[in-house]
Formats: C-alpha cells, sequence, structure tokens
C-alpha cells in the first residue's frame, strides 16, 4: 500500500510539472520609474494564467512568463493598457493614464 501511494504521488508530481506549459512574451512599456515597475508587476501577476512578470526600467520592456491555455499576449497587451501604460503597439487607457501619478507619465505630458 506504501508502494502504491509513493508511485501515485510520483505521478500525480510529475504530471503536473509537465503538463503545465510556460511560454514568454516581451511587451514594450511606456514605464519610467520604479512606481511604474511595481504598480505593473504586481497586478499583471494577478492575471489569470501568470507565473512571473519582471519590468526592466532600462530596457522598457515587461517580460511575461505565463500559462497559454489561460491567456494570451493579446489579453496582457491590454492589461498593461488598461492600467496607463502604452503596451507596444496598444495605446494607454487615457482614463487609466490621467490617473498615474506625474512621474510615471510621458514627459511630454508632465505638469512639473
Amino acid at each position: 500500500m506504501k508502494m502504491f501511494l509513493f508511485y501515485f504521488f510520483v505521478f500525480f508530481l510529475v504530471s503536473n510539472v509537465f503538463c503545465q506549459t510556460k511560454e514568454e512574451v516581451k511587451i514594450k512599456t511606456t514605464a519610467q520609474c520604479n512606481m511604474c515597475k511595481e504598480r505593473i508587476e504586481k497586478k499583471i501577476k494577478k492575471e489569470k494564467g501568470v507565473y512571473s512578470v519582471n519590468v526592466n526600467l532600462d530596457t522598457k520592456y515587461v517580460t511575461i512568463f505565463y500559462n497559454p491555455q489561460k491567456t494570451s499576449p493579446d489579453k496582457l497587451r491590454l492589461a498593461i493598457s488598461k492600467l496607463g501604460y502604452q503596451a507596444d503597439d496598444i495605446k494607454p487607457d487615457p482614463i487609466a493614464y490621467e490617473k498615474l501619478p506625474t512621474c510615471c507619465k510621458l514627459p511630454k505630458d508632465r505638469k512639473e
């Protein structure tokens, strides 16, 4: 009986590891500062199917590892846009953009 449970556990563990596929997408964004980085990473991590998110402020790219059975690059781009940031060719949601702190807006839109 113990061997049966052991093999069942191993089978269950292996099947879960191999059945979950991960894909990566890099999305160009307009993130400006650490507040942008934290906001994007926090919110996008909550999206269904997302494993990890990393915003690189030097390159302005968001790298996302996700499950393609639960989400898509287009849905992830739209989610970033709804936060007020451009996501590749998708413009930021204007209402969300206006709510961003001044430091998170593009230099031409800042009122300093």
